[in-house]
């Protein structure tokens, strides 16, 4: 059975770090220390041994009575063979003890390094814990705030105010960008509907229409609805990027998905697919707008970039505690090199080139974008024979989802975003 102890992983911080380097400073200065106090001891000690060692003993006769018989005595050479190795084993002892005095006054010193350490690693680190946790808070809704470092002008300082630059820059990149979302829509979309009311007034005037004018009607009709098309795109986009969850409610991701599908059943049967479906009831939180365009591009992708007579798989399950959206599909085999590069704006695998058929190339980059601001992540797997993996995952909501009508919460047609490739 592994102990909690030997679990326990400490994270290599600049704080656990200046502490082993303070401590093993300290220690390696206080060996160095002590044994060079061990060494003179030492020397000095045993030159005063050697000393007494060669030096006489002189004996004193007795002050008795003149030829009064004295005991017998040892001998000088015994008793001071005897006193010089008492003196050695004494001189002995005594360093041994000092050794042992000195490795045990190391340990102690050197604990207390470590604990000063900590405490001295903390006390000047503060700062650096005051911008983290600061900028953590920092987001793009309250970009206005900064750090605004107080004490003296050292480098954590200067740290802080430079962090306070990039905040700045950063909140007027967002203002602009945010401004360009909010004019779009009013800016391209009056032009288009001019164009549009002048093609009505123009064939709906009395008389034949001819047939070099039906087509040039015709022709137009379908650059507007691709540009219809690529506007509603790079709104979501925008939306999605700048995190606009405006109708942020717990909705239900089976009925987005199975509703997308029921919706394409026309293109589904045309290209005669074999739609498999495997959809949990799994609530979670987020825009029902956003992650309505992010299912029904999904789908868009598998149904369009298919091959006649294949098949699409579509599950939705709970894997790790988060929802997880799969989409599986055949088709072209893939470079798995370019497949990572399906995520960007206006990409596609065979051309990179806007207004084609097959949508503007914004599909799974508004997927990318709607997974990102719904804390979630999107992940593309090229099958070895063919086709397309995507799979989603999404933070799972602890509650039940509530009624929506994804009808009205949709904010642009199905066909919007669609061919990504």
């Amino acid at each position: 059975m592994t102990s909690a102890i030997g679990t326990v992983r400490l994270r290599r911080t600049v704080r656990l770090r200046l502490t082993l380097f303070y401590g093993a400073m300290f220690c390696v200065c206080g060996a160095a220390l002590l044994a060079g106090t061990y060494l003179l001891v030492r020397h000095f000690s045993g030159h005063v041994l050697q000393v007494s060692r060669h030096a006489p003993l002189h004996s004193r006769r007795s002050a008795g009575a003149p030829g009064a018989r004295l005991p017998a005595l040892p001998s000088l050479a015994r008793l001071q063979s005897a006193a010089q190795r008492d003196l050695v084993s004494q001189h002995s002892s005594d360093l041994r003890e000092l050794l042992v005095w000195s490795v045990v006054a190391l340990a102690a010193t050197g604990a207390g390094s470590l604990v000063l350490g900590w405490l001295m690693a903390g006390r000047v680190l503060a700062p650096l814990r005051t911008m983290t946790v600061s900028t953590r808070r920092i987001s793009q809704d309250n970009l206005h705030e900064r750090l605004a470092m107080r004490g003296p002008a050292d480098e954590l300082r200067e740290l802080g105010d430079t962090i306070d630059d990039l905040l700045g820059r950063l909140e007027r990149a967002f203002e602009a960008q945010q401004r360009f979302v909010a004019n779009a829509s009013h800016e391209l979309r009056t032009p288009l509907a001019r164009i549009r009311t002048a093609l009505d007034v123009a064939v709906g005037k009395p008389g034949p229409i001819p047939p070099q004018i039906a087509t040039l009607d015709r022709k137009i009709r379908e650059g507007l609805d691709r540009a219809d098309r690529l506007m509603d795109g790079l709104l979501a986009l925008g939306r999605a990027d700048h995190g606009e969850l405006s109708d942020h409610t717990v909705i239900a991701l089976d009925e987005i998905v199975a509703s997308a599908l029921d919706e394409r059943e026309a293109e589904i049967a045309a290209n005669r697919l074999t739609v498999e479906r495997d959809l949990d009831p799994i609530p979670v939180p987020g825009s029902p707008s956003l992650i309505g365009r992010m299912v029904e591009n999904v789908i868009d992708n598998g149904v369009r970039h298919n091959h006649p007579d294949g098949w699409m798989r579509v599950a939705l399950h709970t894997a790790d505690g988060r929802a997880r959206l799969t989409v599986e599909t055949t088709g072209d085999k893939l470079d798995p090199g370019q497949v990572d590069q399906l995520t960007k704006p206006f990409r596609r695998l065979r051309t990179e080139r806007t207004g084609s058929a097959n949508g503007a190339g914004l599909g799974l980059s508004i997927v990318a974008a709607v997974a990102t601001a719904h804390n979630g992540m999107l992940a593309l797997h090229p099958r070895e024979r063919g086709g397309l993996r995507t799979t989603i995952d999404l933070p799972r909501a602890p509650q039940s989802p509530e009624p929506i009508d994804l009808a009205r919460d949709r904010t642009a047609p199905a066909a919007s975003g669609r061919g990504a490739w």
